[in-house]
């Protein structure tokens, strides 16, 4: 009976001794897995505004899901296409006007604090688009880009569009119209200057420009005289 004591004695000290040399799950805290939301954004034209990207991460040791947006690295696969402006609080992702196309916005973090350097990555897939352009993603021959000019100084006078989309120099001085309708430009001198004509319209009456939208981009001058 004795002897049975001490068995039972020693195996309990080995259990507990066991135990003991498990690692500890709060120090190998692990990060594994990084969702980059939202995970898919579409601009709908090279210059769009801005769409603010966060980076949730999963951890193991002891499980848990944080916001890890100002902890990891923000990058992108093709840096021409996209600005990145994170400035450390958010991840700010804005087309940089250069052109159309697909590029992920990636998310890097290190896996945890239990030793190991592994790196983690999370992807989010953006789309640039243009409407005004066949070959970009959303492009078409249906939409094609009006723009005017005022000379020979933009405080001669103002330009605005039907349908809407011109009202130049205060607002835009061009916009996207379909291609094959007719939009109009009617310009109106600033105080003290005159009307003097249209230049690359398709048909003038008075201060009106009448434009027939091609499939490429046009251009229009106006020119006022004091």
């Amino acid at each position: 009976m004795k002897r049975s004591y001490v068995w039972l004695a020693l195996s309990a000290l080995v259990a507990v001794g066991g135990v003991l040399s498990l690692p500890s799950c709060g120090n190998e805290k692990q990060l594994v897995n990084i969702q980059v939301q939202p995970a898919t954004v579409i601009y709908g034209t090279p210059n769009s505004g801005q769409v603010d990207f966060s980076a949730i991460g999963t951890f193991i040791h002891p499980p848990s899901t944080q916001d890890i947006t100002t902890q990891v690295t923000w990058s992108t696969d093709i840096p021409e296409l996209l600005t990145l402006n994170y400035q450390g609080v958010a991840g700010a992702v804005a087309p940089s006007g250069a052109g159309c196309g697909i590029a992920n916005i990636i998310a890097t973090g290190r896996e945890g604090t239990g030793g190991s350097r592994n790196i983690v990555i999370g992807y989010a897939t953006v789309t640039v688009q243009d409407p005004t352009n066949p070959l970009c993603p959303g492009g078409s021959n249906t939409q094609a880009v009006v723009t005017v000019g005022i000379s020979p100084n933009t405080a001669d006078g103002s330009v605005t569009s039907v349908p809407a989309g011109i009202n130049c120099p205060s607002g835009a001085c061009g916009a996207q119209f379909t291609v094959g309708t007719t939009m109009t430009l009617t310009a109106t001198p600033a105080t003290g200057h005159t009307f003097v004509g249209w230049a690359g319209c398709t048909s003038v009456n008075g201060t009106t420009c009448s434009i027939l939208v091609p499939s490429g981009s046009t251009n229009a001058v106006v020119t006022f005289t004091p």
